[in-house]
């Protein structure tokens, strides 16, 4: 019996020690298999896989304001999800926890309730366990504090992986920061069919998108002595970041202004553009069109560099190119206008409201297009043509290379030197038959107010990257669009349109600010003809009249409501733009409005005793009578309070105490939720909500 034991061991022991034999053998074939007999074909696969070459796709610069506020910038996001079927899955702490943590999801990310978060974490759970999601989507678009803030939930508080099935998943995202705020211009990103990377899809963004976007780095893997790696070749190059020439306060000003004028007259759409005159730097610019999808306006096609007829504003060039010339020599004399004017036999010329005669020194006072169309063919009646070639001298129809992706120059035609010609050589000297974008416009009238230097408007300002640069100012043609007794004389004409006893402009009188400027209205057309019923409004100008700082230009496409002029519509906008900035301070003026003593619906303004120039401020700017916040105050512990604060430094106090924020509005802080002095967890939501 013993011996067959024996037997049945011994033989075990050698069926196993005959399996190990072969595979050993099977081991040593397939080793000799590989190293020698195919080791040709190996080789040649390890040289193409260590050979491959890997994109390093480089770090987009940033966007950022004058003051250096981020504008656009890089952040990681993440995406929470769980893992049903994780190898140690605690489906029974889950279920004892899912009330508290519920409650705690909903405290922290409101979009949903506790029930529904309950619901939601609990609905694989109804599966076979074999069936279950690996990958659930718990919620994305966290920021870093919101990921760890999740891990200190009650059951994502467990630290082994494997238990909870927490896990995320980091993506880059472009923000912007201050949200719509110049969204148009800033511009946005996007893949490329053609490589899948990220490019800049519109405005600054794709605009700049080589200096932004930087350099691609390659690397390939390499044979070290115990490893192998990833080794960089050529390192990626970060993008530039951009300065731009957008002042926040005052972008913040131009949208809320041009905003309550677009809501008050039920306009189709609005465009904004404040500009420096010195320099040209565009300071704010706003784009705002009726929402199609709800009530209010949003960002908009940026308008300020398409092209569009730009009616009796066009007048100012015409008459500064007439006085430079020497067209016009004597501003007292008087052009016959009446009723109508028929010249070279086209439709008659008329004026909205006409007398026998005018001054040639009020046609742009009182927007005569006889007057205008008399004083520009007297000089070009035999020669349409060369008006066209005045015009293009200028360097008025160069394109200005701003950095706002889809700029288009004018259209002025070449007319020909017949009666045809003659005629849209008229039409063209009061603002038809051509078509101008309102940088353009905004340019001219510009280097009027800065003494005929014809700078050239810019959004871009500085480079920073691997070599920072500071752009110089830049002009436009050789520099002058005419000479200092030429632009003197045009802002006299441009003060007495809103100053002058027939101005057309008499509605943006005010006792602040005093501004000079031009009204302008054309018809819309289409198709193929103008409608009467339509107007696009337009209005631009500089102030203070007295010593210029600053240009603006604004259109209004047609009002519905309330107010119809191209005054009281878009010279609205710039007059409470204007009066805006002083009340701030921002005209070199001293002022009392600071951000900490911001009024619930508007700044505080103070009447200075003895001083009128205060006294009508607030009745120019229709605001009501409000009580003006007091200064915040500290708050020991807890959410710090920032109600009276501006967005960015409030901002700024709630990310250091380590909160999130999410804002509603535009200006300063009404309210906040929760209320200062809240004890809540590091990464806790304020929400604001923002007021004038």
């Amino acid at each position: 019996m013993k011996n067959d034991n024996r037997s049945n061991i011994l033989f075990r022991y050698g069926f196993i020690v005959v399996v190990i034999l072969i595979f050993s053998a099977m081991i040593v074939v397939k080793l000799c298999d590989t190293t020698i007999v195919d080791a040709d074909k190996w080789n040649a696969k390890a040289h193409e896989w260590l050979s491959q070459t890997k994109v390093i796709v480089p770090s987009r610069g940033n966007i950022l304001a004058a003051d250096g506020s981020v504008l656009a910038t890089n952040l990681n996001f993440y995406t929470a999800r769980i893992d049903y079927r994780a190898e140690k899955f605690n489906e029974k702490m889950l279920r004892d926890t899912i009330e508290h943590l519920a409650a705690e999801l909903a405290k922290n990310f409101p979009m949903r309730n506790a029930e529904q978060w309950r619901k939601h974490l609990l609905k694989p759970l109804d599966k076979e366990k074999n069936k279950r999601p690996r990958a659930y989507k718990l919620m994305s678009g966290l920021s870093h504090a919101d990921m760890e803030l999740l891990r200190t939930m009650p059951f994502f508080s467990i630290k082994n992986r494997n238990r909870n099935g927490l896990t995320f998943e980091k993506y880059m995202r472009r923000f912007n920061p201050y949200g719509d705020m110049a969204r148009r211009s800033i511009g946005g990103v996007g893949e490329t069919t053609e490589s899948k990377e990220i490019h800049g899809i519109s405005g600054l963004e794709k605009a700049l998108d080589s200096l932004l976007y930087g350099k691609i780095g390659y690397s390939k893997m390499i044979n070290l002595t115990k490893k192998i790696t990833d080794w960089t070749d050529v390192p990626a190059v970060p993008g530039s970041d951009i300065v731009t020439t957008i002042d926040i306060n005052m972008q913040d000003i131009v949208e809320n202004e041009l905003n309550n004028v677009l809501d008050t007259c039920g306009a189709d759409w609005g465009v904004a553009v404040l500009m420096d005159v010195k320099t040209g730097d565009i300071k704010a610019i706003s784009n705002l069109e009726r929402n199609p999808r709800g009530a209010g306006y949003i960002e908009a096609r940026n308008r300020a560099v398409m092209g569009y007829e730009p009616g009796s504003v066009v007048k100012t060039l015409s008459m500064m190119i007439a006085v430079e010339d020497g067209i016009v020599t004597n501003l007292d004399e008087m052009l016959p206008t009446g009723n109508g004017w028929a010249y070279a036999g086209g439709r008659p010329i008329t004026d909205a409201h006409y007398s026998s005669a005018i001054r040639v020194g009020d046609v742009i006072e009182q927007s005569s297009n006889i007057g205008m169309a008399r004083i520009i063919t007297k000089e070009y009646d035999s020669k349409p043509g060369e008006f066209y070639s005045r015009v293009k001298r200028l360097g008025f129809l160069e394109p200005l290379h701003t950095g706002i992706a889809g700029e288009v120059p004018p259209r002025f035609d070449s007319v020909p030197n017949d009666r045809g010609g003659r005629i849209a050589l008229s039409r063209m000297s009061y603002g038809y038959a051509t078509e101008i974008p309102p940088l353009y416009t905004l340019a001219i009238y510009n280097a009027i107010a800065n003494d005929g230097e014809f700078v050239r408007p810019r959004l871009v300002k500085e480079l920073r990257g691997t070599i920072d640069s500071i752009l110089p100012v830049k002009h436009i043609g050789n520099g002058r669009a005419c000479s200092k007794e030429t632009a003197k004389i045009m802002r006299e004409m441009l003060t007495n349109v809103v100053w002058g006893d027939h101005g057309t402009g008499k509605f943006l009188r005010n006792n602040t600010v005093k501004i000079a400027g031009k009204t302008g209205t054309c018809y819309m057309i289409e198709n193929g003809a103008y409608n009467t019923g339509k107007k696009r409004l337009a209005f631009c100008g500089f102030f203070p009249a007295e010593k210029p700082q600053y240009s603006c230009v604004v259109l209004t496409c047609h009002p519905t409501k309330n107010f119809f002029g191209a005054a009281t519509t878009s010279g609205q906008v710039l007059r409470n733009i204007a009066l805006k900035l002083y009340s701030r301070g921002m005209l070199g003026n001293s002022s009392d409005y600071n951000e900490t003593t911001a009024e619930v619906n508007g700044p505080t303004f103070y009447a200075t005793p003895g001083n009128k120039r205060y006294e009508n401020l607030r009745t120019e700017l229709s605001l009501p009578s409000r009580r003006g916040l007091k200064s915040p105050e500290a708050v020991s512990q807890g959410i710090p309070n920032v109600k009276g604060y501006g967005i960015r430094d409030a901002i700024v106090a709630l990310e250091r105490a380590g909160y999130n924020v999410s804002i509603t509005g535009t200006g300063f802080v009404r309210s906040q939720s929760p209320s200062a002095g809240t004890k809540a967890p590091a990464g806790t939501e304020v929400a604001l909500n923002l007021g004038n």
